[in-house]
């Protein structure tokens, strides 16, 4: 048996002799974000019930375990509103709408309402994370309002899908949505609007005969300079010229960029549009988007989903700005996975594309892994129709070795949400809280691999192919570390005299555990090695893998904190004025002293909140002020040109900035907001979140729906905090009352108070119902009594 494995190896290094003992080109010195160890922050139809329309508060809230674990970066789903927020992300429908604009039935995306996302984003990097956003660039849907009121153009070529619902029309600060009718949605004038002639068909070009015209999931974008037109029914209707999607798109890649502060993309559907688009859009976010540019480094990866040529040659073709996710690779781990054994592992780096200069190497995705769920959200059989290809389960004895494999080659690792967290078999998918280890366990093989990755510093050392054979395979990382994969079910592979790049005399441990004693390097650097098979009787369990390193290596991988810069641009044509809207953007305004809210960011105790204001007329004096959570004044700066402004900031919690003109008597302006703070690593995602608002529309007596009223914090134990967005008009009356309907208390709250606090201590604890009447306005709220 011995014999005939090593002639077998001898054969298989026969056949891929480029890859013994010689290395690949040193990915840290072409692109240093392929050593990441990227993971992807979402499965399909991602919930949990703690966070409701909020999975941007679930990430915060996980930040601190994936920085402890080694994460270098998270791959967050898309974040632009969609036909409804039940969607996931990849039914895009207006570029410019963050979860702030009402519109499509409400405000939040899945993700969140803008203020949560990007909070998101500077808790993650406060962690040292970087943010790795996912775009949908080949389709749009859901023209209309939310019942589809004004969508459709009657004029429009029919691609035989979408039914003409081609007119894209937006709320904005200067246009509200308000109503669903047709009238009122095409007057809206939000920026990027779209016609009919901007998707295919249209008059130079026609649709449905190739992957790039094809409405698979709406209206399909069509890039070409001719691709532009005029709606004929929409009142808002302003002319196009050459070029608009690709141009239009340009800029809203460049503005997102700079409002969330992302660091990388992962682009949806590559296939499906022209690979020059794609490096155009790289090149502008890499090199054209002024302090926001990614430069060379930038993390790019797009999802073509084909074999290793087709994927070397998209890469090629977008001048190695993005790499592929290496379904080259997975076609041989599906292998390994289903073929029971019988797969000759040694063929394995065979499969691996040859262009890996930003290659993402991956396990399982949520378009590979769909499983049907039971009412606890456990696997119960695979959604085979609508995912991709075969999927690798945690529970399959090979799965830890094809994540060894991942680890092990070139590329920027991907790992899959489900991959490294137990979701499928605890029956708690929808109701665990992210930060308790108890309740969302992870996978302890996964989890070792990522330590082992990072510690040992695998992508520091050159890859090097040291032993193929049907059984196993040795991959070095020079110098760095030594991975050994074993598919036998029972067998363990105990292979002598492998050569390394190691020193004679070096002792060598293995940092799985499989291994309890340490192996000596001897004769011109071999080594004898032994990797346990895949049925999980070796030590803590491993399952066919070993990662060998020299021995004395403790934990050294920490990713420092990165500091959030987000850029607001105040314009009337972003944002949105609607009182159920966050009320946030609009220009200044002309003749005025009203002041427009820029946004909120989410700032650490004990640190510099850093602001610059840039405004459009630099003689044009405007005052820029910072609110506390309250809503409170903290410190203003006013003046001409670009603005400086430096704040401390006192404790962990929101701060909102506000603009307004320095006089009454000049022109409006736009102005753009630069904001560089450092957000705290964990945070409670219940903090109070006020509006903090201008203006309010004229409103009769006190309605919540337009004054807001924020309870704080529910529950409580004794005091509870009424903040009113608007102050009352009137006296206000309340009343506490129990479920039994019971009144427990009642009171009055004085005219123009905006603040108001409750005493609730005396109460048993339970569910109440607060009660608020003024006139003829009334409105009740749940309050919990802990």
């Amino acid at each position: 048996m011995l014999i005939s494995r090593t002639l077998r190896r001898l054969v298989t290094a026969t056949l891929t002799l480029a890859f013994i003992g010689g290395t690949t080109p040193s990915l840290t010195s072409q692109n240093s974000n392929n050593r990441q160890v990227l993971l992807q922050g979402f499965w399909w139809d991602y919930w949990n019930s703690n966070y409701p329309n909020g999975w941007a508060n679930y990430l915060a809230r996980l930040a601190p375990r994936l920085k402890q674990m080694g994460i270098d970066a998270v791959w967050i789903p898309p974040t632009i509103k969609n036909t409804s927020s039940s969607s996931v992300g990849y039914a895009p429908f207006d570029n410019y709408d963050l979860g702030d604009k009402f519109q499509k039935g409400g405000v939040k995306t899945r993700m969140g309402d803008k203020d949560e996302v990007l909070r998101m984003v500077a808790v993650l990097k406060a962690n040292g994370i970087e943010v790795i956003q996912d775009l949908v660039l080949n389709h749009l849907t859901g023209a209309g309002t939310s019942n589809g009121a004004g969508g459709v153009d009657p004029a429009a070529m029919d691609d035989g899908s979408t039914a003409k619902y081609k007119n894209f029309r937006y709320a904005s600060f200067a246009s509200p949505l308000l109503s669903n009718s047709s009238a009122s949605y095409l007057n809206l004038s939000g920026r990027f609007p779209k016609n009919w002639q901007n998707f295919y068909p249209n008059p130079g070009n026609a649709c449905c005969t190739n992957e790039i015209n094809s409405p698979y999931w709406g209206p399909d974008i069509s890039y070409e300079d001719n691709a532009y037109g005029q709606s004929s029914n929409a009142t808002f209707n302003p002319v196009q010229g050459p070029s608009y999607m690709r141009e239009q798109t340009r800029n809203w890649l460049i503005w997102y960029k700079k409002q969330m502060g992302w660091d990388g993309v992962r682009l949806d559907a590559i296939k499906h549009f022209s690979p020059i688009v794609v490096e155009d859009f790289l090149w502008n976010l890499q090199f054209n988007a002024l302090w926001a540019s990614g430069g060379n480094d930038m993390f790019a990866v797009g999802e073509w989903v084909g074999g290793a040529q087709e994927l070397d040659n998209w890469a090629s073709a977008v001048q190695n700005r993005a790499g592929t996710f290496d379904f080259a690779l997975r076609n041989a781990l599906t292998g390994i996975v289903y073929g029971n054994g019988n797969f000759n592992l040694g063929t394995l780096p065979n499969y691996q594309q040859s262009n890996r200069q930003r290659t993402v190497p991956f396990v399982n995705n949520h378009d590979t892994f769909r499983p049907i769920l039971d009412n606890q959200g456990n696997y119960n059989g695979f959604n085979l129709g609508s995912q991709l290809g075969q999927q690798i389960e945690p529970s399959d004895p090979r799965f830890s070795l094809a994540y060894a494999a991942i680890l092990a080659v070139d590329g920027a690792p991907e790992i899959f949400f489900e991959d490294l967290f137990n979701i499928g078999y605890s029956g708690n998918r929808f109701t665990h809280q992210p930060d308790d280890s108890s309740t969302l366990p992870v996978f302890s093989d996964i989890e070792n691999l990522i330590w082992c990755h990072q510690n040992l510093r695998f992508k520091e050392g050159a890859y090097l192919v040291r032993w193929q054979a049907e059984d196993a395979l040795i991959i070095e990382r020079d110098l760095k570390a030594i991975i050994g994969l074993n598919d036998n079910w029972d067998t363990w592979q105990h292979l002598s005299s492998v050569q390394t790049s190691f020193p004679d005399g070096t002792v060598l441990r293995d940092y799985s555990g499989a291994n309890t004693n340490t192996t000596i390097v001897y004769g011109g650097g071999k080594a004898n090695l032994s990797i346990p098979p895949c049925n999980g009787t070796a030590a803590q369990g491993r399952r066919g893998y070993a990662v060998w390193a020299p021995d004395g290596i403790s934990t050294n991988y920490q990713n420092p904190p990165i500091r959030t810069v987000q850029e607001w641009e105040m314009a009337n044509d972003l944002g949105d004025s609607h009182s159920q809207s966050l009320r946030q953007g609009g220009a200044l305004p002309s003749n005025s002293l009203e002041c427009r809210v820029v946004g909120k960011i989410f700032s650490r105790a004990n640190d510099t909140i850093k602001i610059e204001v840039y405004p459009e007329l630099q003689t044009a004096g405007l005052e820029v002020i910072l609110l506390d959570s309250m809503c409170n004044s903290i410190d203003s700066s006013s003046g001409t040109g670009p603005l400086f402004f430096n704040l401390p900031s006192t404790y962990d919690g929101w701060y909102t900035i506000r603009l307004r003109n320095q006089t009454a008597q000049q022109s409006g302006q736009k102005a753009w907001v630069k904001v560089n703070y450092l957000a705290p690593e964990s945070i409670n995602t219940k903090a109070l979140k006020s509006k903090c608002a201008c203006t309010s529309p004229p409103i009769n007596g006190l309605n919540l729906e337009e004054a807001e009223i924020n309870v704080y914090p529910n529950p409580t134990s004794s005091f509870a905090f009424l903040n009113f967005q608007k102050s009352t008009q009137n006296p206000v009356e309340y009343e506490i009352i129990g479920i039994s309907g019971k009144r427990m208390g009642s009171g009055i709250i004085a005219q123009g108070t905006t603040n108001f606090v409750l005493n609730i201590s005396h109460l048993a604890s339970g569910m109440y119902f607060l009660q608020l009447k003024e006139t003829s306005s009334k409105t009740v709220l749940k309050l919990i009594k802990e």
